[in-house]
């Protein structure tokens, strides 16, 4: 079977980092161009825009899209306009509602769309899922804590408008926890400090519930220096499971689970193949809800000017 060309437009860490590794790790696909402003990707075709990438006569079956959320639907729109599968980094898209229209359209012009949570990939998660299965949850803590300044130097999108600041990390927890717990979750406060020289969160204290009243509690902050935190704690009716390192590793009644190693991006590459094969999407947009929820209900609480 023809390996999918795929390409990338919006070249930036998260790309170098994670994208190409698990493309060129993965013998069905084959890296075919990428666009982007002001990088590329090494002995790769290079383009400085979506619509000159399109123009070409370079083949393309598939493009992912890794520029920040704000300007994602216009790009995402041109490639299932052209006839490609598109791969969406998360968050998917500013507004729920562009991600709506964008899966609208993929169902029309027949390509598959893959809304992509790679935190969901982590080797804990589908253990944790079907452990909560067979014992019910009640009561979640999250504590996802790191370091803007690492994670992030010098990129002011996530400050603006559409950039979600300390939710672009926090999403990943809440894709884990949509993805573990057997009922639907729903927000019932949430208090979100936002320095006074910028528009989104720097931290976020929130609290959920669902309709058999599991406690759900997150606590969401980007100035922790030193360790970072991603650990999710679960009590169950007769266990206890420590999620650590963003899924990475599972603790359940004290003793270390053994997991698989595959990496989080290797197997979201392996599922959108998959998806591709299969002439189907995966576009869930759960997590970005309880976002836009947290934004909606929530306290906004001045504080500190971020430097």
């Amino acid at each position: 079977m023809d390996p999918i060309q795929l390409a990338i437009a919006g070249v930036g860490k998260i790309v170098h980092d994670q994208h190409v590794p698990a493309i060129r790790g993965n013998a069905g696909y084959a890296l075919a161009a990428t666009a982007s402003r002001n990088n590329s990707v090494e002995g790769v075709p290079a383009y400085k825009t979506m619509a000159e990438m399109l123009a070409s006569d370079t083949r393309i079956d598939a493009i992912s899209l890794c520029m920040p959320p704000q300007y994602r639907y216009e790009a995402a729109r041109q490639a299932i306009c052209a006839g490609k599968h598109v791969f969406l980094e998360k968050p998917p898209g500013a507004t729920l509602s562009e991600v709506e229209s964008l899966k609208a359209l993929a169902a029309e012009r027949g390509v598959t769309m893959l809304a992509s949570w790679h935190s969901r990939h982590a080797p804990a998660v589908q253990v944790v899922k079907r452990h909560l299965q067979a014992h019910r949850p009640r009561r979640v803590r999250v504590i996802w804590r790191e370091d803007v300044r690492h994670w992030h130097p010098d990129q002011e999108w996530i400050w603006q408008p559409g950039g979600l600041g300390v939710f672009d990390p926090g999403i990943n927890a809440l894709s884990i926890v949509t993805e573990i717990l057997p009922e639907m979750i729903f927000l019932t406060k949430a208090a979100l400090e936002v320095p006074a020289n910028r528009q989104t969160p720097i931290a976020a204290r929130l609290a959920f519930t669902d309709a058999t009243g599991t406690e759900v509690e997150a606590d969401f902050d980007w100035r922790q220096t030193g360790e970072q935190t991603w650990d999710i704690v679960i009590d169950t009716d007769g266990s206890h499971l420590h999620l650590k390192k963003g899924g990475h590793e599972l603790w359940i009644d004290g003793a270390q689970y053994a997991l698989a190693a595959e990496g989080e991006y290797p197997s979201l590459y392996r599922h959108f193949s998959q998806l591709i094969r299969g002439k189907s999407s995966d576009v869930d947009v759960a997590p970005l809800r309880h976002v836009a929820d947290a934004f909606m209900l929530g306290q906004h609480i001045v504080t500190d000017a971020f430097v």
